[in-house]
């Protein structure tokens, strides 16, 4: 497994209105809307609503670290 894969997560609170925490150049990019941010963000990816672009193995390392859903209510609380 290639530790330096990096993951950038997404909260679109509107329209032009994103909270983001990673980096720029992230090898994955997770994005998930407001409405749909507290959920489980496991439940949400199985569920299409936390959408990726780029390798899932960065992903699926935070879901299982609990990191994803630290980040995302993290940016959702603002």
């Amino acid at each position: 497994m290639n530790d330096t894969r990096t993951i950038q997560f997404r909260v679109v609170m509107a329209k032009n209105d994103e909270r983001v925490d990673g980096p720029d150049d992230a090898d994955t990019v997770a994005t998930i809307a407001k409405a749909d941010a507290a959920m489980d963000p496991t439940v949400a990816f199985m569920r299409g609503k936390l959408k990726i672009t780029g390798p899932t193995g960065p992903l699926f390392d935070a879901l299982s670290s609990g990191r994803a859903a630290e980040v995302i209510a993290r940016l959702l609380a603002g």
